[in-house]
């Protein structure tokens, strides 16, 4: 089987950091996902390949052994494990010129015999460069990826939704608090195995949109809320949001512009910590009143004058 660039497929270099390849695998399954291209098979095909690039390229030890042996794969860690076994024989070689043979280099001198099914199964599906034989434990599947798009509000609380990954339905639990770019993983819903190996896993990523009211911070929540300039002189009760409702609150006298109140608990609900919540930070914007009559005016004239004396 050919060799597979995977950078090529992601389209980044091989000195390309862990962020850039993270970032190149999202724009690119953003554009491939089978379910914005249902009808284009080839379009299913380069994201299949993107995950297998993903899936190498993303984990330090598969892209380190990939880096090390490139197109030299079926071989290069063979032929490295036979060399060893070589050099232990001659230690303990006692007989003459010939009898023994390199028994642990057979079947890969020629490469004949290695029926590999795919490039990733033989590169890293349990293979580990040794000859067909040891096909018969069998290879697992391939580990898929997918993105799950939510809004800040939907992630208040622990939610069910079912996803459709390769024609079946995957009921899951989205824990309250998930945040955004974070990755769980569903076991064995990823591709089926190869002679009786065992499935692969599914790793969803949440991406969670901000919402225009309310900015997160970990598990904090800040907001602003608008105070008119009578209730932040002379303070007051006002009604206030939060992501679970409203709430009322006192203000009190001569609040400036800009002060700002916390409200325990009324942020993010920690991730998988039952009845633990951040804190909600709200800023006060005092809004300056319009269209005054005269006698608005006037008050505020007198007003003007009094603080002068």
């Amino acid at each position: 089987m050919a060799f597979i660039d995977y950078y090529k497929i992601l389209g980044v270099d091989k000195n390309a950091t862990d962020k850039d390849i993270k970032n190149a695998y999202r724009k690119l399954a953003r554009k491939l996902h089978p379910d914005l291209n249902p009808n284009d098979a080839e379009a299913n095909k380069k994201f299949q390949q993107l995950n297998e690039a993903n899936e190498v390229l993303s984990d330090p030890e598969k892209r380190k052994k990939y880096d090390q042996y490139g197109e030299n794969w079926q071989h290069g860690e063979a032929y490295e494990q036979a060399r060893q076994q070589q050099a232990r024989q001659q230690q303990s070689y006692t007989g003459g010129a010939g009898g023994h043979g390199f028994e642990g280099y057979e079947g890969f001198a020629g490469g004949g015999g290695e029926d590999f099914s795919e490039f990733f199964n033989s590169m890293f599906g349990g293979a580990g460069g040794r000859s067909g034989r040891s096909r018969q434990s069998g290879y697992r599947g391939q580990d898929y990826n997918a993105e799950l798009h939510l809004n800040l509000r939907d992630v208040t609380e622990s939610q069910k939704q079912t996803l459709t990954v390769n024609g079946k339905n995957i009921r899951i639990t989205i824990p309250a608090g998930v945040e955004n770019g974070q990755t769980i993983k569903i076991t064995g819903h990823g591709g089926p195995g190869a002679n009786g190996g065992p499935a692969g896993d599914l790793y969803i990523t949440f991406s969670v949109a901000n919402d225009p009211q309310f900015k997160r911070n970990g598990n904090d929540l800040y907001t602003t809320h608008k105070l008119d300039l009578y209730t932040a002189i002379l303070g007051g009760e006002i009604t206030a949001d939060t992501l679970t409702g409203k709430v009322k609150l006192k203000v009190k006298p001569e609040t400036q512009n800009g002060d700002k109140v916390k409200l325990k608990g009324k942020g993010m609900p920690v991730y998988k910590k039952a009845d633990s919540f951040g804190d909600l930070y709200l800023t006060y914007e005092i809004e300056l009143p319009t269209n005054l009559t005269d006698k608005q005016k006037a008050l505020f004239e007198e007003l003007a004058k009094s603080t002068k004396n």
